[in-house]
């Protein structure tokens, strides 16, 4: 009966109504979410049995990559099953009884603040930096104060008793985080299942263009690599990559491409082979017809 109750619900960092939440929620209705105050203990959560999965933010396409996450991943003991991408809608947020003119503070985390700028500095706001931009939108309901104000999600409002004084802030129309979710076991997809992505770390070998020769399998097979990122390893001699395909580890051009990865790297490591999101299938159409989302709202 416990293991049923928790595949029924799925942790996330942050406070209730955080954007993580949000995404929780809408990718699936059904489940209960599961609050956490660090991503250690959002995966803590999933290890331990407490959750069925985890849905962790991993890029923003206006903020970059998530910090820390890479360090997570690759000795966390769990798989990514699935990815998710949400708009991301930033509300400010106030009192009930507040109208739009009393705001002269807002409370948001630095990348909420960061990314509405514009609407700041057109209402002369002062910003105040938090953790997470659910508990800003918590403080300002528990101050009682009509001059405060919070940028964060609908959700947050109706979680929190507040109202959205303006909707739709954010500065650029293209605001998206891609999250991965997480689970104790892998779900590989079959070999014909429909597109795919393929996530995994690898650690090169400290010799002369050795990137370069590594990744030449992927370029010669016609495998479309979407995501690479390095970070330091601890001995700061070679660097660690987090890379994202297309395809399956299986099919016969990414196998060969993976050959040939791992004769110069010291192991290559799969995170998970995991259905490619609609949003992802959306993008790669419009870009093949060579349109791109716009940068800011006019």
């Amino acid at each position: 009966m416990r293991k049923t109750k928790e595949r029924g619900i799925i942790a996330f960092q942050g406070a209730a109504g955080a954007y993580s939440d949000l995404a929780c929620r809408e990718a699936y209705p059904s489940m209960r979410t599961l609050p956490c105050r660090t991503f250690e203990d959002t995966f803590a959560a999933l290890a331990k049995g407490r959750a069925g999965l985890a849905m962790i933010p991993i890029e923003n396409s206006v903020a970059g990559r998530v910090a820390d996450i890479h360090h997570l991943l690759p000795d966390s003991g769990l798989f990514i099953v699935a990815e998710h991408f949400q708009r991301v809608n930033h509300h400010l947020l106030g009192l009930k009884t507040a109208r739009l003119a009393d705001i002269a503070r807002v409370h948001s985390h630095v990348h909420a603040l960061s990314q509405c700028r514009k609407l700041i500095r057109k209402l002369r706001l002062r910003p105040v930096i938090h953790e997470d931009t659910a508990g800003a939108a918590a403080l300002v309901a528990k101050l009682g104060d009509p001059t405060q104000g919070a940028i964060a999600s609908r959700l947050a409002a109706r979680i929190h008793g507040l109202k959205s004084l303006k909707a739709n802030i954010e500065d650029a129309d293209h605001n998206t985080t891609r999250f991965i979710v997480m689970a104790k076991r892998p779900r590989v997809p079959g070999t014909n299942a429909g597109p795919v992505v393929t996530s995994f770390v690898f650690r090169v070998r400290n010799v002369p263009a050795a990137l370069l020769k590594a990744l030449g399998g992927f370029a010669t097979n016609g495998v479309n690599m979407t995501k690479l990122e390095s970070y330091v390893s601890a001995d700061f001699i070679a660097a660690q990559f987090y890379a994202d395909i297309e395809g399956h580890p299986e099919s016969r051009n990414a196998g060969r491409a993976f050959d040939e990865l791992a004769f110069y790297t010291h192991e290559v490591k799969v995170l998970g082979v995991y259905p490619a999101h609609p949003y992802r299938l959306k993008m790669e159409k419009r870009a093949s017809r060579g349109l791109t989302p716009a940068r800011t709202k006019k």
